[in-house]
């Protein structure tokens, strides 16, 4: 069964996703709107967040350490752990995240890879204790995936945190239950600003839609917005 799926994010008020580039503001900070971010995040009560590679590889910080013997690795899934208390998810199609130890902050780290992922990945993965899923078709298939995530480790609510790229293709995909948008009082206004959700030169349009479920101003001069997202 696929988990409820909340799109969490932090932006300015154009989009930008990245608070070192934000405009100052006197009714709050920084430090103040990621800390906030973080307060909502622990509210929302998921089983555990999924963001990127990129955006996993700023927390992961490991080169690659294959081991000697490569062995006879699991496929299509690993699973190192199923009793964590909160899983910490990267989508990685190339296989190109490396880690030092098991967990992010706590949370049980799960990878998921795509189909031609190198089986030399798969054991140096293993070897750390890091829990895997390897696409089964050529294509990765996120609801599949989810839906082994929800089977496998129970995973009811997930939080998706990550850059615009993968924030897109889980709306994209229809996978996205809800959109939970902090909006702090800041812009970024570089002409290369990337918003936080991406999906190539057709956009969303025509495949998504939604509607307004509450908003609230926070301190710190944040709103907080919540929108239903369901497929056109």
């Amino acid at each position: 069964m696929k988990p409820q799926i909340i799109c969490h994010m932090l932006a300015s008020l154009d989009g930008s996703l990245h608070p070192s580039r934000y405009t100052a503001s006197p009714d709050g900070s920084r430090a103040e709107w990621s800390g906030l971010y973080e307060e909502i995040h622990n509210d929302l009560e998921g089983d555990g967040w999924i963001v990127g590679r990129v955006t996993m590889a700023e927390m992961s910080k490991a080169g690659a350490h294959p081991p000697a013997d490569v062995g006879k690795v699991d496929r299509p899934h690993h699973f190192a752990r199923r009793d964590a208390g909160s899983y910490a998810m990267a989508l990685d199609a190339s296989g190109k995240l490396h880690f030092a130890k098991p967990d992010i902050g706590g949370d049980h780290v799960v990878v998921l890879l795509g189909h031609d992922v190198e089986d030399s990945h798969l054991a140096e993965l293993a070897a750390d204790g890091v829990s895997y899923i390897v696409s089964e078709t050529a294509d990765i298939d996120l609801a599949a995936m989810l839906d082994v995530l929800g089977r496998e480790l129970g995973i009811r609510r997930l939080l998706l945190e990550g850059g615009a790229g993968i924030n897109g293709s889980f709306f994209e995909a229809g996978l996205v239950d809800e959109l939970s948008l902090l909006v702090a009082p800041a812009l970024d206004a570089r002409a290369a600003n990337q918003g936080f959700v991406e999906f190539g030169e057709s956009g969303l349009a025509g495949k998504v839609q939604l509607s307004l479920k509450s908003s609230q101003t926070l301190s710190h001069g944040l709103v907080h917005l919540r929108y239903a997202v369901s497929p056109v």
